[in-house]
């Protein structure tokens, strides 16, 4: 996985009429790592750094690869490769029970239905899910949802797993089930999050400030620099 000064802009208006507003701005990293994690501030360009993984949002200039495919004009093959799972589950459980979701994502793989819903019984086991699969998703916890919409886009085994802010609508237990299941997967998994325990667990820590990566590094050394990023200028208490 491979950005090369990737740049995203957005237009906007302004007093003095339209402009563009950087949201990236020249990013270049290389992503070995098996579990690699994003923090910085609201606004700072995370989430649409992740973004940029799977083709959700294409740069302005720069490339972005997967496995040497070009996000931008390659976009299907990088989908195949590349998984995400958004903040809120309920963005993306569009079907009324979470078994439903997973055969959605399993239709293009298995399209006898019989052949489907097997698949999807053995994915919902995978995840320990069957009691729960044929619940409205409007009745699961956050926690349930989530491992739900984990569930559903695993399915179709990618490569690369992205999630943007996995831990944010959770509670302690489920935050800590989230943390058990991701550390248990064979995929890369890389995430955004404001949850500095949580970004602890990954190998490598990229630290995003005002749309450029201001450090990428060991995790500890990482949140130690964005602590102190966040704290200055703060003045005392």
């Amino acid at each position: 996985m491979e950005l090369a000064g990737a740049r995203v802009t957005v237009p906007v208006e302004a007093d003095s009429g339209p402009r563009e507003k950087v949201v990236l701005d020249g990013v270049d990293v290389v992503l070995t790592e098996s579990r690699v994690a994003v923090i910085g501030a609201n606004g700072s360009g995370k989430s649409t750094l992740l973004r940029l993984l799977n083709g959700l949002v294409e740069p302005s200039s720069g490339t972005v690869r997967i496995d040497g495919l070009d996000t931008s004009r390659e976009t299907r093959a990088v989908r195949q490769r590349v998984g995400f799972v958004f903040t809120d589950p309920l963005s993306q459980l569009v079907m009324p029970t979470g078994r439903e979701d997973v055969e959605l994502s399993l239709r293009r793989r298995h399209p006898n239905r019989g052949e489907r819903a097997a698949a999807a019984q053995e994915v919902l086991g995978r995840f320990g899910l069957q009691r729960l699969a044929d619940q409205s998703v409007y009745e699961l916890s956050g926690g349930e949802r989530q491992l739900m919409a984990l569930a559903a886009v695993l399915a179709v085994d990618p490569s690369i797993l992205v999630l943007d802010e996995p831990s944010t609508l959770l509670d302690l237990r489920n935050r800590e089930l989230l943390r058990r299941t991701l550390a248990t997967l064979p995929q890369q998994v890389i995430f955004s999050t404001h949850d500095l325990e949580l970004a602890l667990d990954a190998e490598r820590v990229l630290v995003v400030e005002a749309g450029r990566i201001a450090f990428d590094g060991d995790p500890t050394e990482a949140v130690r620099f964005y602590r102190d990023l966040c704290g200055a200028g703060l003045g005392p208490l």
